[in-house]
């Protein structure tokens, strides 16, 4: 009888793609995939815990999962099982803990426990690591894009920020190694490729080279790969040496997603980012000089401690000012562990709420005024399903992240496409091919 997995991955791109070379140990060894709703014999849970919200997430998948079937292997694994392993060992239904190291180990974990029956945390220091673990994923299912982790850890501690603790210091898969993953995506199928890691633009540094634009170019190279979209960014990568070597790559997507987490400079140095907003700015005008018709996205943070009125009116200028195609905005919340949980002027809930409302409709403003500008324009999509199940009507990505809606008789998922921008309607963009 054939057995089963199922997965839930909560958090961002990389515990994706984590969670589909998971998924690929299983399948190679003989087991079906299935809905994490259904019944499995493993069950993997791969934690977020970016905001205790995270965490609270986490803790509700856990608990429900041995109650579709209570046999089952749990299997938690990722950043809240890093940073409070402890938490995790009593509660009664898991039976493997691991942290963010050893995941390409999982599948020879949960056999070693089908043997001896014991259950047992794998999480290690993860602040001593200093080699990138390598993992492959060469098939994801129904999907057009592939997502390629070449980085992992940070160095950066800002004051808010408990990933340091969960993903430890820096490290970078090998040049070589990236490359040839890269091929084998290629080879598989896949046209555009996601390049993702925890601070991505750290790339190479700790060992002196070579650095992410070198190896934006070298994939570059690869003639089966159409498109190479990059994870989250810092403005500080974007010297005049990067922009210059990336305004040749005509592979690399016009999304450029930096995070800002405030627009007013007293904050950001209360959150120990390493820029200000004149930095920030000058990023963007220079990837919007060399890259026209870029789309700019962010994460905005509201009610950092000691936020006053008039630095979240800076925040709210400076959102304006920029014009974001797109932003995920979020109100702070404590982390134990870091800096800001002990920093006073903590903000008030009812203020983080109004703050972020403000701020979503300044956001949703520009992100409405980016779309319309692309109105009459013909952009390339790649096309990646059959909309919502509304037959002829088909869903794709243009290089600067919108999403385009067109009608075709036939299945054209996988297939790069010319569009006309007809109208934007529910942030969408309705096309016709051409």
């Amino acid at each position: 009888m054939t057995k089963t997995i199922a997965v839930c991955t909560l958090g961002c791109k990389v515990n994706a793609y984590e969670s589909e070379a998971v998924i690929e140990q299983f399948k190679k060894n003989g087991y079906t995939i299935v809905n994490f709703d259904s019944y499995a014999d493993v069950y993997v849970i791969n934690t977020c815990t970016v905001t205790h919200l995270g965490d609270r997430k986490s803790r509700q998948m856990i608990r429900r999962t041995k109650q579709i079937n209570p046999d089952a292997v749990l299997v938690v694994m990722g950043c809240y099982a890093q940073t409070a392993p402890q938490e995790i060992e009593k509660i009664p239904e898991v039976d493997l803990v691991l942290g963010t190291d050893k995941k390409g180990l999982v599948f020879s974990f949960v056999e070693k426990f089908l043997d001896e029956h014991k259950k047992k945390s794998y999480v290690t220091d993860i602040g001593k690591k200093t080699d990138f673990e390598e993992l492959s994923v060469t098939s994801y299912e129904g999907k057009t894009r592939a997502f390629l982790k070449i980085q992992d850890g940070c160095n950066n501690f800002c004051s808010y920020c408990i990933i340091p603790y969960a993903r430890g210091r820096i490290r970078s898969r090998d040049f070589e190694s990236s490359i040839k993953e890269a091929n084998r995506l290629a080879e598989s199928g896949f046209s555009e490729i996601v390049l993702v890691g925890i601070h991505l633009a750290s790339y190479g540094k700790e060992k002196g080279g070579p650095y992410l634009i070198d190896i934006l170019e070298e994939m570059s190279k690869i003639e089966k790969i159409k498109r190479i979209r990059m994870g989250s960014l810092e403005p500080t990568l974007f010297d005049d040496e990067f922009i210059e070597r990336l305004s040749h790559l005509p592979k690399i997507c016009r999304h450029f997603h930096m995070s800002l987490q405030s627009g007013c400079d007293e904050t950001l140095k209360r959150m120990n980012r390493k820029y200000t907003t004149q930095g920030y700015e000058t990023a963007v005008m220079k990837i919007r000089e060399k890259f026209p018709d870029a789309a700019i996205t962010t994460d905005i943070m509201v009610g950092f401690p000691g936020e006053t009125d008039e630095e979240f009116e800076n925040t709210c200028n400076f959102v304006k000012k920029t014009a974001f195609s797109d932003a995920h905005i979020f109100k702070y919340s404590v982390r134990k562990g870091t800096v800001a949980e002990k920093m006073k002027e903590q903000v008030l809930p009812d203020v983080k709420e109004e703050r972020s409302h403000k701020l979503i409709e300044i956001t949703e403003k520009t992100k409405n005024e980016f779309l319309q500008k692309h109105i009459g324009k013909e952009e390339i999509v790649l096309f990646e399903r059959e909309h919502k199940g509304k037959k002829g009507l088909y869903e794709g990505k243009t290089d600067n992240y919108i999403t385009v809606l067109a009608k075709c008789e036939k299945d054209i998922s996988g297939e790069f496409k010319k569009v006309k921008i007809l109208e934007i309607k529910d942030c969408m963009a309705l096309a016709e091919i051409i």
